[in-house]
């Protein structure tokens, strides 16, 4: 008998699309090494324009990308009209995810200069609540009793992360930054949502494409405006914002993009819990960090609320068909 439980436990795990999952992981681990780049970055040029570099960036290698595989594809006779995506389907929803991106990390970055770190971070990582809250009103997107448990463990677990930094805290005018932070996990929670529905229309490349061009559009102004410098003036100046658009936006959100098509936002959302853990791992081995039990704790509870989430049956994307 309890050998039949833990079968069927397991059956939601095993189905897992195997390229869909590594893109996740691989995604995750890109995504965790962004911080790094961005303190980098900041010694040289504000946080405005380290973003709109990120951007700009990516966009310029998602187009040439994009040009390539258009040539590629004028060259096979094998795929039909109907194949190829209309070069202005799903724009409006591009541009939307691009505005998206661009205002949960202006409103993120400014959050850090209002409240804590720990207090920003903590409330940040509320993401999955709101891709599934959003998911669920606007979607019609259900979520069976597993799935919820493992978000609430998981989610606890990336409290505990923060949680000694927090208890230190002392309450001041902080509510602005803890506000920010806020709207900032409300865009990144509704940006999965939106790619997920464009998966549907667009391949992983074209979305990338168009939204990185969005957000730097719509962060050039900002950036004139709010700061003194706008590009790096030395070699490692540009090293660091190259490194910061291949691995924060032409691997980490592409590689993102790519396993939405298969795996629900939700479930998406909820794995970049692992992402601050990831980064506290790699800043012990990089910059030599401490690790504390605290932060180990954190770490094998947000596991834990993995599996639960693995290992339930909305983790999968219904009704989706194989996509590039």
């Amino acid at each position: 008998m309890n050998g039949r439980m833990k079968l069927v436990r397991l059956k939601p795990i095993l189905s897992l699309p195997i390229d869909s999952l590594a893109a996740l992981i691989g995604s995750m681990i890109c995504l965790s090494l962004t911080p790094i780049f961005i303190r980098l970055s900041e010694q040289e040029i504000g946080p405005n324009a380290t973003i709109f570099n990120r951007f700009w960036i990516a966009a310029v290698a998602f187009g040439l990308l994009s040009a390539l595989l258009s040539v590629r594809h004028r060259k096979q006779d094998t795929q039909s009209a109907e194949q190829k995506p209309h070069p202005f389907s799903g724009a409006r929803l591009l541009i939307v995810d691009g505005v998206l991106l661009s205002m949960g990390l202006i409103f993120w970055a400014w959050s850090l200069t209002q409240t804590s770190v720990a207090n920003s971070s903590t409330i940040h990582n509320l993401v999955p609540i709101f891709t599934i809250l959003g998911g669920w009103l606007a979607l019609g997107q259900t979520f069976d009793r597993r799935f919820l448990l493992g978000m609430v463990v998981a989610v606890v677990g990336s409290v505990l992360l923060e949680a000694d930094k927090l208890l230190s805290l002392r309450i001041d005018q902080q509510l602005l930054g803890d506000f920010a932070a806020l709207l900032s996990a409300v865009f990144f929670g509704i940006h999965p949502l939106i790619i997920q529905q464009l998966r549907t229309k667009l391949n992983s490349i074209s979305i990338m494409t168009g939204s990185s061009i969005a957000s730097a559009l719509l962060l050039l102004p900002i950036a004139i405006l709010a700061e003194d410098q706008l590009f790096p003036s030395s070699v490692t100046g540009w090293f660091t914002v190259i490194a910061l658009a291949l691995f924060g936006q032409i691997l980490g959100i592409g590689l993102w993009t790519y396993c939405l098509k298969k795996l629900s936002a939700g479930f998406a959302s909820l794995l970049a819990l692992l992402i601050p853990s990831l980064s506290a791992i790699e800043g012990w081995v990089i910059f030599s960090e401490n690790l504390n039990f605290l932060t180990m704790v954190s770490i094998i509870v947000i596991l834990l609320g993995m599996y639960l989430a693995i290992s339930s049956k909305s983790t999968l994307k219904t009704g989706v068909e194989s996509s590039n």
